[in-house]
């Protein structure tokens, strides 16, 4: 008897990224060092941290002059004033400040933490920047693979993201290419015969969450992970469409 499964695979083997290197040259390798093989409708979860190195996303944390802004913040969150400058450069706006936390709207468009700006895996005295455009390094990626071994993947690249009035962060999506993000169940019936009116599925953000127990948060010892026998919906539609605009937003 066929029963649905679905695989979780984390990839190891890949090196220390560097700016400049090809990430999806890097995977396959790691993947082939592992005895694998990527496959047509595997879906690669890639921890955004090693999407911004390859892309020189990293700064060194004496780039930053802090203004006067940002030291008056630093005293009030115990951050390091050229960490809290290089978030405030990243952000659009603040959106909440609490307790040492400082929830900003980054460029992308994103709600998170500190603009994404992170110090975990930098390197001593750096941070590592999101990706300017998550969206677009999600489809070089996946193009560049198509490329390389003619194989057809969807990818996602995640940022772990904290929750309304839920305790403990999980993974997110915030690039994504060759899989529909949102998938849209309103107008179909349940097993009763109601018709569904709002349920719409963020597939991206549960893909890139599940991805996380494999990933983990630690180090960088497995970035990757590949989801295999999950059946998307393909498309093209980007990430940076799944934050709600702050109207629609309940608890802003």
């Amino acid at each position: 008897m066929d029963f649905p499964k679905v695989e979780i695979i984390g990839i190891k083997g890949l090196p220390i990224i560097k700016e400049g290197d090809d990430l999806a040259l890097s995977i396959i390798e790691a993947v082939k060092g592992m005895g694998l093989n990527l496959r047509d409708g595997d879906i690669l979860v890639i921890s955004h941290i090693i999407v911004s190195k390859s892309e020189g996303r990293v700064r060194r944390l004496e780039e930053y002059r802090p203004s006067k802004f940002a030291e008056e913040i630093a005293k009030r969150s115990g951050k390091d004033p050229r960490h809290v400058e290089a978030i405030l450069q990243s952000s659009r706006r603040i959106v909440r400040m609490r307790n040492g936390l400082i929830i900003c709207e980054a460029v992308g468009g994103h709600i998170c933490a500190n603009a994404g700006v992170d110090l975990s895996n930098a390197g001593i005295g750096k941070v590592a920047l999101l990706p300017e455009n998550p969206d677009l390094s999600a489809r070089r990626i996946k193009k560049r693979i198509k490329e390389l071994v003619g194989v057809d993947v969807a990818v996602i690249i995640s940022d772990t993201h904290g929750r309304p009035l839920r305790r403990g962060a999980i993974n997110v999506a915030i690039g994504c290419s060759g899989l529909k993000p949102i998938l849209d169940r309103r107008g179909e019936k349940d097993l009763y015969g109601r018709t569904l009116r709002s349920k719409m599925i963020c597939v991206a953000d549960e893909l890139a969450s599940a991805a996380e127990l494999v990933i983990g948060q630690a180090d960088e010892g497995i970035p990757v992970a590949i989801i295999r026998g999950y059946k998307f919906e393909k498309g093209e539609e980007p990430a940076s469409m799944i934050p709600r605009s702050e109207e629609d937003d309940l608890f802003l």
